[in-house]
């Protein structure tokens, strides 16, 4: 996600009661995987978006759970 200024070793905050919308960060697990993603709903469909364009947006094919909506991240530095 270093392409939505997620750097490695970042600490990033959820919230686990807000409900998420389009557009948003989310942790979510994705036909038994977990992934960090932007949130995009067109329609009844919902795709998870890479903030990285080598990689393939995702289209759950049998389960979504989306576990909480990014809200913060926390930089450390050496």
């Amino acid at each position: 996600m270093t392409n939505a200024g997620i750097m490695p070793g970042d600490l990033v905050l959820v919230d686990k009661g807000r409900t998420p919308k389009s557009g948003d960060i989310v942790i979510a697990q994705v036909d038994g995987e977990w992934t960090m993603k932007y949130l995009r709903k067109h329609g009844n469909s919902v795709t998870l978006a890479p903030a990285n364009p080598k990689y393939q947006p995702i289209i759950p094919k049998t389960e979504l759970k989306i576990s909480g909506v990014m809200t913060a991240v926390v930089r450390k530095y050496k």
